[in-house]
């Protein structure tokens, strides 16, 4: 593994190499080409390009690989900017050399005989600095490509692990939103299982439709309405059961189209509040629920008699349901409770996802 990982890292430096390689012989044809205008002492051109070679590839690569990384990518600008104004001025000294490096040794003191654009101080840098400011820019691009895509690399983390811990937290929400119902239904079964009731079937089989449904379907994200109503219909059969003559319900749901979807479990919550919390006034426990939808909406409301209290408000159960809504519909639904000594309403509006 060693050796592999040395391999490629030889072949990457040795490609960066003969990418650097033939960069700079492209500058270097471009200083023949440049300092060539108007000259045919091609002797001299070639050899005042190569002279600036030096100084063009050293400040360049200051440039891209002490100033640009260290002091302008960390924001440390006042460092960049006084190393670079050093930077400058070293280099405009070595090209101002260039210049007398020409003169001297190239045209033997005959500034006539000098290529004219050699000769002229800010075409010199003009060259010069056009090759650095052009890396530079490459080099800056190629940083901010490289933050953007570390960026967006960390952000999808940051997603990945929110995701993860928002399903963490919903299953652990649906965990806690049946385990009192099942309590209570498996205490009346066994009563039944007692006395050998003719309900006990029946409600061992409506029993079962919930347990499938709480087991396998509340891991999909989303069910249709209508599966939820049938869910909810056998929980309100098993409750029935349990109250016998105590309980009067009415549970109407109107125009629900077959393609409305819903978060599995949302409802049944507040139908559980409703017996659990509910008051039984003169031996009745009366419980009126609506469900309807349009192309746009859920519209659920459900109302039962009521003495006032905290804990009916307050439930583990409504409070767990207002932590789903507010993960699963964010900013998508209304919720409406009314607590009062006659009544306890919940209405439920959600906007179709």
């Amino acid at each position: 593994m060693h050796q592999i990982f040395s391999k490629k890292h030889i072949l990457k430096k040795t490609g960066q190499l003969l990418l650097h390689g033939l960069f700079w012989c492209a500058v270097l044809f471009f200083f023949r080409h440049f300092f060539g205008f108007e000259s045919n002492d091609s002797n001299f051109i070639w050899n005042y390009s190569l002279f600036l070679m030096p100084v063009t590839i050293a400040t360049t690569y200051v440039s891209i690989y002490k100033l640009i990384p260290d002091y302008l990518v960390t924001k440390q600008y006042i460092r960049f900017g006084v190393y670079t104004f050093y930077t400058i001025v070293i280099s405009a000294y070595l090209i101002l050399v260039s210049i007398f490096f020409g003169l001297i040794f190239l045209s033997e003191f005959e500034y006539q005989n000098m290529p004219p654009i050699s000769r002229n101080i800010f075409f010199v840098m003009l060259a010069v600095y056009s090759v650095v400011i052009i890396v530079s820019a490459f080099k800056l691009l190629k940083l901010n490509l490289k933050h953007t895509e570390a960026t967006k690399k960390l952000e999808t983390k940051i997603l990945e692990t929110q995701l993860k811990l928002k399903e963490q937290e919903l299953n652990y929400l649906k965990m806690q939103i049946h385990p009192h119902f099942l309590f209570n239904t498996l205490n009346t079964l066994y009563g039944f299982a007692l006395k050998k009731a003719d309900e006990t079937p029946e409600m061992i089989l409506k029993l079962s439709n919930l347990l499938d449904y709480l087991l396998y379907q509340t891991n999909k994200p989303f069910v249709l309405l209508t599966e939820e109503i049938n869910h909810i219909n056998d929980y309100i059969a098993l409750e029935q059961l349990r109250f016998n003559d105590r309980l009067h319900i009415e549970f109407n749901y109107d125009a629900i189209s077959e393609n409305t979807k819903i978060a599995p479990m949302l409802l049944i919550p507040f139908i559980e509040n409703s017996f659990k919390h509910g008051y039984i006034n003169d031996g009745i426990l009366e419980i009126n629920i609506e469900v309807s939808s349009t192309e746009n909406s859920i519209y659920f409301s459900i109302e039962n008699t009521n003495k006032k209290s905290e804990d009916s408000e307050n439930g583990i159960g409504l409070i767990n349901i207002k932590k789903r809504l507010n993960i699963l519909y964010k900013e998508n639904y209304q919720l409406d409770i009314l607590n009062t000594n006659a009544t306890f309403k919940v209405t439920l509006k959600l906007d179709n996802l």
